[in-house]
């Protein structure tokens, strides 16, 4: 009974480690999630801030706009009333100057005749005479024609009240609030030199037409766009190895011209090497970043490898044919287990590849299937797993072997490659005969 009530002091003294242990854990786990409503409504208010800002900066727009418009249109139609009022007014203006030259002949006329009449017949008569030889010359009967009030114009204002009600409608109906935008990032998958960005519909009444993705470093304030399509996935390239970097996408409905709402941006970097090729061979040229090799007019042949071994089994390498030369059934694209020079293509042992007309080699022997052959824009896929990692019992020539799987133009080949000894990384090549091959590897 003793030993008894010895040991239980220690199993409830342990049983209260325990329990601190686990409310401070809970605590830890408590704190992490305060921290995540505290983003939230972080986000929630600075969303909210951010678009009442936007509201109003685009209602001011469109009232200065609007309101232009409308000071356009008034200074038109006055210009309109002055251009009618002006050409209609000038022939009134020539028949009233007719009109008064004839008013002020006839009053001269009637006092030239009064004079006359007043002094008689006796002497006067040479002042009658030149009176009546003068208003003889003067059509007193011709008179100017005026124009009747129907035939002149009666300007008005022609005012369709209707455009207030359109107007008004559209107002009404113009731009709305979403709580959430319509896509949204779904993963983030890293690649040496770059990094796969999925997305996907959140919002199941909204119809895509397009995406459109942007990138950003996460010291820059400037977002660029990388990609525009109707695809939901894209591999954003020329991504620096451990650096932050910060992606968003939106959507274009369907039929429609403007862009949805952003999507919650997304942080994401690449902590793998990137692949490059090896510099300063002839027959090739690289880009800056040297993933990029174009097989040049030079006469050197052989095969261009990888900088370093920096494709690992289990990841996927990835080839894209940018353009492309004359084929040749000697060209390859490929990996192998190291760098052999003195070869003019992979299709040797200790490599898998496959060449421009789709034939397959494995340890240099060509393989019953293949694949399509290359054309432009074409992209190749290594998958390479690990399955035996000890000695083989078989007389196949290796010991240790790899599950390869090249995918090409939606086709692949699935196979074994047996090494003659284990490879945690492998070198990449590639090897054209004839100039015009651009390779991009990622």
């Amino acid at each position: 009974m003793k030993g008894a009530m010895e040991v239980e002091p220690e199993l409830l003294l342990q049983e209260a480690r325990e329990n601190v242990e686990a409310a401070q854990s809970y605590r830890r786990e408590l704190g992490h999630r305060l921290q995540g409503l505290q983003e939230a409504r972080r986000q929630i208010k600075e969303s909210a801030s951010q678009t009442r800002d936007v509201l109003k900066q685009h209602f001011n727009d469109l009232k200065g706009t609007l309101g232009k418009l409308l000071d356009e249109r008034l200074v038109t139609l006055l210009q309109e009333v002055d251009t009618i009022e002006q050409e209609t007014i000038k022939p009134l203006d020539d028949c009233q100057k007719l009109i008064e030259h004839g008013v002020n002949t006839a009053e001269d006329l009637v006092r030239e005749g009064e004079i006359a009449i007043l002094g008689g017949v006796g002497e006067q008569n040479e002042k009658l005479w030149s009176f009546t030889k003068k208003a003889s010359h003067i059509q007193l009967d011709s008179l100017p024609e005026v124009p009747l009030l129907v035939d002149v114009p009666c300007l008005s204002a022609q005012l369709d009240d209707s455009v207030l009600n359109i107007v008004k409608d559209h107002i009404f109906k113009h731009g709305t609030v979403a709580s959430r935008p319509p896509v949204q990032i779904e993963e983030l998958i890293e690649k040496p030199g770059g990094i796969i960005v999925r997305w996907c519909k959140v919002d199941d009444d909204f119809t895509a037409q397009d995406y459109r993705l942007q990138f950003r470093k996460c010291t820059s304030n400037h977002f660029e766009d990388v990609y525009v399509g109707s695809e939901t996935e894209f591999i954003v390239l020329h991504i620096d190895p451990n650096v932050d970097y910060q992606f968003r996408v939106c959507a274009r409905g369907d039929g429609r011209q403007e862009w949805s709402p952003w999507s919650v941006p997304q942080i994401g970097h690449s902590t793998l090497v990137p692949h490059e090729w090896t510099t300063g061979f002839e027959g090739y040229s690289l880009s800056s970043r040297r993933n990029i090799a174009l097989r040049n007019d030079s006469e050197s042949s052989g095969v261009l490898y990888s900088s370093a071994p920096t494709y690992f089994c289990g990841q996927t390498l990835t080839f894209r044919v940018e353009t492309v030369g004359q084929p040749d059934k000697r060209d390859s694209i490929g990996v192998c287990a190291e760098k052999q020079n003195g070869y003019e293509s992979l299709q040797r042992d200790q490599a898998v590849c496959i060449s421009t007309n789709g034939a397959v080699f494995v340890n240099g022997k060509e393989m019953t299937n293949q694949l399509p052959a290359v054309t432009s824009g074409s992209t190749v896929t290594f998958d390479v797993e690990a399955v035996t990692l000890g000695t083989t019992s078989n007389n196949e020539g290796g010991n240790f072997k790899l599950r390869v799987t090249i995918s090409s133009n939606n086709r692949e080949v699935v196979f074994d490659w047996l090494l003659d000894q284990s490879c945690g990384s492998l070198y990449f090549g590639c090897s054209f005969f004839y100039p015009g091959w651009k390779v991009l590897v990622f």
